[in-house]
């Protein structure tokens, strides 16, 4: 396994998702979604949470585990402004898909061990580690942020809980905000914020859970000579 440079991967990455993307969501988120990782930030200093915000974070954890399958629209704006859009697919744990409409030739797989984006205009394919970016902890089979993540943040704003966190392992870097909307009991968006204070957002909607998605869409096919980043550690 390789350890990613995750500045060129930033680079890449801000006009397409994990998410997402996370997701986060990821990219992400999750993700980004979107950047799913980016480059080591400024030493981030976790939250004082008070029993609310613990009732809050466990809220937001309740809308990750209250689904396996999932579906939906996405709109991402990157760091320079640019918009595109797309269709996204979640499996559960690790699975996800992010295709982008025209004219954005970039297509994003999580195949729940490697995170591949694919530039469908000139065939170019990069595969790194889904343990490696932010999206890892809103992917998982059963999400508990309280355990599984650093809390750098949560407030309140009409209406939503605003969630900053972190990976626990701070070789793994980025920061993903997630926005959950009380109202509605889902997450409305997450945005991945670099060190250099660059900032991509994923906002979804259109969501639907359930059912099984086809596992050809989560399938990769890894080229002989594959253009990972970094070296061996």
């Amino acid at each position: 396994m390789r350890t990613l440079r995750m500045t060129k991967f930033q680079v890449r990455a801000r006009t397409a998702f994990v998410g997402c993307a996370l997701m986060v969501g990821a990219g992400a988120v999750l993700t980004t979604y979107s950047t799913l990782v980016a480059p080591p930030a400024t030493a981030a200093t976790d939250a004082k949470l008070s029993s609310k915000n613990v009732e809050q974070i466990n809220k937001v954890s309740g809308f990750f585990n209250g689904f396996k399958t999932l579906t939906g629209q996405f709109v991402q704006v990157g760091p320079r402004g640019n918009i595109s859009n797309g269709t996204f697919y979640i499996s559960k744990p690790g699975k996800m898909r992010f295709e982008y409409n025209p004219p954005s030739p970039y297509l994003i797989v999580s195949d729940g061990t490697w995170v591949v984006i694919m530039n469908r205009k000139n065939k170019r394919t990069d595969h790194y580690p889904l343990s490696s970016t932010p999206l890892q902890l809103v992917l998982s089979k059963n999400v508990d942020l309280m355990k599984q993540a650093r809390i750098l943040g949560v407030k309140t704003e009409d209406g939503s809980i605003k969630l900053t966190l972190a990976a626990k392992n701070k070789a793994v870097p980025g920061k993903l905000t997630l926005t959950y909307s009380e109202e509605r009991s889902e997450i409305q968006e997450w945005a991945v914020i670099d060190g250099e204070g660059r900032r991509t957002t994923i906002s979804l909607s259109e969501m639907s859970s359930g059912g099984n998605h086809a596992a050809s869409l989560f399938k990769v096919k890894r080229p002989k000579k594959q253009r990972e980043r970094g070296e061996n550690r």
